[in-house]
């Protein structure tokens, strides 16, 4: 990882530390167009087919209920999973809104509540790594919100399967669907609907470039889906101090690290740590990592930065804005008081981020790519739409209809005024 000194840094030196590895959008989305295309018209045939060419194998069936499925797991896998749907369940279960009631004037009531988001998909990334931790990250909510229909997509393996954890994830949330693709074949499939697919209001889940591009360009179009978030790579910010475990900062560097080639690790420390140590132990640990290769290609693209005090990397931090941020520093709690940019922070020495990732309860579905500027992770109100409504009675009308009649004349929107007057008038006559 390279070394930069925060101070020797100009403002705009700074800045490109903070920008992500350039994606060429034109380039990607090019070649996602004609596969939204193919699907649009082909329905399943063109998942299989490109399922078939990108995965080396044509599922039958492609769709399958997960209700008539069996699944057999290990009973250790099986308790563990059941102990993290239970915590990210009791954690988005308390995000519920309660009603909003306000009357704005007397007799004039304006009123809020949330409803589901009757059809929604579920994309599960698949590639070197299954992922029932993402299944239970984005089916929990969907079930805790009340969705209609959940409909989850992963990628199958050669032998045209999907993992039983994920499988046994589908059962417990009531999947209606469980659809064996990947890529942007799978995301089209869930956004226009097939033969075996039924169609979606809105898609969740990380990916790749192609699948991120899909994303993107059905939001746009005429399939009339929304979705959670342009999720890229994964990435973390680490911020150490003195007090900081070299061998602890070393694993959350790696945790990261191990995730792929584009991922995105970033180290940040103050003078007095140990940068010394802490690279030390990375080198030692990568060496034992299973999949230290897409580790190591990672940390040739990352960099740490040397600041003066934990506020200055605090500062940086809220430049880069982080999809996970881990404060591993002597005043940690009082340092996430000045987060505002990140996808979720992991506090004190005890907290790594493996544990938002799998069953603290938290969501791991976050913003990356600097997008924590301006979205938020995964939550129970991603699944939920929220109506406004209102009740007016006379007494609310005589009090507020006459301001109405003026702005609506002010803009010359005669009928609108009279929507008022009217029924004004009638008031008046009842009199």
């Amino acid at each position: 990882m390279k070394t930069y000194k925060y101070n020797s840094l100009t403002p705009s030196q700074i800045t490109e530390l903070t920008k992500r590895p350039k994606m060429d959008f034109a380039s990607v989305f090019g070649t996602v167009q004609p596969i939204l295309d193919a699907v649009e018209s082909g329905g399943d045939e063109a998942i299989l087919t490109f399922t078939e060419k990108f995965d080396g194998v044509r599922p039958e069936p492609m769709t399958v209920d997960p209700s008539e499925m069996e699944v057999n797991l290990d009973p250790k896998i099986e308790e563990a999973l059941d102990r993290a749907m239970q915590n990210i369940y009791r954690f988005h279960r308390e995000q519920f809104s309660m009603n909003l009631d306000v009357e704005t004037t007397d007799g004039v009531v304006c009123s809020r509540v949330a409803r589901p988001i009757e059809r929604v998909g579920l994309y599960i990334p698949g590639g070197t790594a299954p992922l029932p931790s993402t299944a239970m990250m984005l089916g929990i909510p969907a079930y805790v919100a009340g969705c209609k229909t959940i409909v989850v997509a992963t990628p199958p393996d050669k032998d045209g399967n999907i993992p039983e954890s994920i499988l046994y994830v589908a059962k417990k949330i009531g999947a209606a669907a469980v659809v064996k693709a990947g890529g942007a074949q799978a995301v089209a499939g869930m956004a226009y609907g097939t033969e075996s697919i039924p169609k979606v209001d809105k898609i969740f889940g990380p990916g790749n470039q192609y699948v991120t591009a899909a994303k993107m360009i059905l939001q746009n179009s005429e399939a009339m889906v929304s979705i959670d978030m342009p999720a890229g790579p994964s990435e973390v910010l680490v911020i150490a101090d003195e007090t900081a475990d070299p061998e602890f900062i070393a694993a959350d560097l790696l945790s990261q690290a191990e995730h792929g080639s584009d991922s995105q690790v970033v180290l940040v420390v103050t003078v007095q740590a140990n940068l010394d140590e802490i690279n030390s132990q990375v080198q030692k640990q990568l060496n034992d990592l299973p999949r230290k290769e897409f580790a190591a290609d990672a940390l040739e693209k990352s960099f740490t930065i040397v600041v003066e005090s934990t506020e200055q990397a605090m500062e940086f931090s809220n430049q880069y804005a982080p999809e996970h941020l881990i404060i591993n520093t002597n005043d940690a709690e009082e340092l996430a008081e000045d987060v505002s940019n990140a996808g979720s922070v992991f506090i004190g020495q005890w907290t790594p981020e493996s544990m938002g990732d799998y069953a603290s309860g938290t969501n791991h579905t976050l913003p990356t790519y600097g997008y924590a500027r301006m979205y938020s992770g995964v939550s129970l109100h991603s699944f939920q739409k929220f109506i406004t409504m209102q009740t007016i009675t006379k007494e609310g009308l005589k009090n507020l209809g006459p301001t109405v009649e003026t702005l609506a004349g002010l803009e010359g929107l005669d009928a609108h005024k009279n929507a008022v007057s009217l029924r004004l008038a009638k008031v008046k006559s009842e009199r």
